[in-house]
C-alpha cells in the first residue's frame, strides 16, 4: 500500500438491461459491498457532463464499461483529458468529463478506463454471458488489488489495449 491514501472514484456505466452492456455497473455492484478506504463506487447508464463536477472531488477515477472487442479479459488505460465539445448533454466520453472536470473545477484527477470484454449486446435482458461473467470475475480481482496498491500508471503499461493483450492473470490472493 502507498503511505498516500488517494480518494477513489470507481464509476462503471452501462445499460444492464442489454446483456453484456451492463458489466460496468456489475463490476460496481460486486466491489461496493467489500468496502475500502477512500474508495466510492457510483454507476450509470452512460455518462453526462454533470458528472464533472463529482469527478473533480476525488484524486483518481476509474470508468468501467463493456468492451465488444478489445482483449480479453480486460484492459486498462488511462484517460486523457478531451477539451472537445462535440457531445450531447446526455451522453460523453470519459475524456471529455475529465476535461470539463479540469478546465471548469480545477481538478487533478488521474482518470483510467478498465475496459471488460463482453459478447452479447444486442439482446434485450438483464444477464451476461457465461463468457462475460468470467471477464468480470478476473476483472473485479483486477481492481479490487489496484484500489490496495495504488500503481494505476504501471498497470496501464501492463494491462492497456495498446500492449495488444489483456490480462492474462487469474484472481488475486486477498492481502
Amino acid at each position: 500500500m502507498n503511505d498516500v491514501e488517494f480518494k477513489i472514484l470507481v464509476y462503471g456505466y452501462g445499460n444492464p438491461g442489454r446483456g453484456d452492456d451492463g458489466l460496468g455497473p456489475a463490476l460496481v455492484a460486486a466491489l461496493e459491498p467489500l468496502g475500502a478506504a477512500g474508495l466510492t463506487c457510483e454507476s450509470d447508464y452512460q455518462l453526462a457532463i454533470e458528472d464533472a463536477a463529482d469527478l473533480a472531488k476525488y484524486d483518481v477515477v476509474v470508468f468501467v464499461d463493456a468492451d465488444s472487442s478489445g482483449p480479453e479479459p480486460f484492459w486498462f488505460a488511462r484517460v486523457q483529458p478531451t477539451r472537445e465539445l462535440r457531445f450531447s448533454s446526455h451522453s460523453a466520453t470519459p475524456g471529455q468529463v475529465v476535461g470539463l472536470a479540469c478546465e471548469m473545477f480545477g481538478a487533478q484527477v488521474k482518470a483510467y478506463t478498465l475496459g471488460i470484454r463482453g459478447y452479447r449486446f444486442g439482446e434485450l435482458g438483464e444477464s451476461l454471458s457465461e463468457q462475460a461473467r468470467s471477464n468480470l470475475a478476473l476483472a473485479l480481482a483486477f481492481i479490487r488489488r489496484a484500489v490496495r496498491e495504488q500503481h494505476f500508471d504501471e498497470y496501464t503499461r501492463q494491462f492497456g489495449v495498446d500492449s495488444g493483450r489483456g490480462c492474462a492473470c487469474g484472481p488475486q490472493p486477498e492481502a
